[in-house]
């Protein structure tokens, strides 16, 4: 029975989540209908990460055990086909038999969108947080220094997150200026739950000249959530990619 990897690209606006769930909609959900029509067998996948309602993906990584082989092509082609339009499979192929997508990821990359536009944008407001408001990136910038490497991560989790521990490396932690689009780009080992988004939320408030840059390392430093800026909305958040090693590895986390 060959185990197959794909990797998913999808808008989460009208999603739950990745993660099956009995109150909407989940890519997990349509993903393995669509695989049963395509096999003929009911199957259970497994996903690198369960992004959170509204988030969206350009390299969601899903493992599955096939009950026949395919070629990579049936997949690409024939099951996006069969998968709704907000959801597509963009690569696939065969791996080791026990390939985990989540215990085996070395790292993960995240891109935050925000549009800074005073007035609504239409083509953006899926995929943006729109702030209407200018941001002072420079402070921003000189906040987020404080993040990188390995911290304990509390102020920044979200209250129900069951990571068995908080401690967590985050290699980059960047802002692009395009326009009116600040793009902020998050890669590291692994991730608590709303940890993007709550550094997002808290670095907006230091852009919007609430807190001064210093602030952001005290409220690493205190351990505790309540005293971080807001959580940033879902649907500003893309699961960008998903790297890997040569095996399994300790740890996880959701990410969203």
């Amino acid at each position: 029975m060959p185990r197959v990897r794909l990797t998913l690209e999808y808008d989460g606006t009208d999603f739950v989540g990745w993660q099956r769930q009995p109150n909407g909609r989940s890519v997990q959900e349509v993903l393995e209908a669509a695989l049963a029509e395509l096999l003929g067998a009911p199957v259970s996948t497994a996903a690198a990460g369960r992004t959170d309602a509204g988030v969206h993906a350009l390299g969601q990584v899903v493992a599955f055990d096939a009950p026949k082989t395919l070629p990579a092509k049936a997949y690409v082609r024939g099951l996006s086909s069969m998968l709704p339009a907000d959801v597509a499979v963009v690569a696939a192929e065969e791996v080791l038999d026990g390939f985990d997508p989540r215990r085996w990821a070395t790292g993960k990359r995240y891109r935050y969108l925000l549009c800074r536009r005073s007035v609504r944008a239409p083509l953006l407001r899926r995929t943006h947080w729109e702030v209407f408001t200018p941001l002072d990136v420079e402070a921003m910038r000189a906040a987020a220094p404080a993040l990188l490497g390995t911290h304990d991560f509390t102020s920044f989790r979200a209250a129900d997150c069951e990571a068995p521990h908080p401690r967590r490396t985050l290699r980059e932690l960047a802002l692009h200026e395009e326009g009116e689009v600040l793009r902020i780009e998050v890669e590291g080992t692994a991730f608590l739950k709303h940890m993007v988004r709550n550094i997002v939320g808290s670095l907006v408030e230091v852009g919007r000249g609430k807190r001064p840059p210093a602030w952001v390392a005290e409220v690493l430093a205190a351990k505790d959530r309540t005293l971080a800026g807001p959580t940033a909305p879902a649907h500003g958040l893309t699961l960008v990619e998903v790297t890997y090693g040569g095996g399994p590895r300790n740890g996880g986390g959701t990410g969203t």
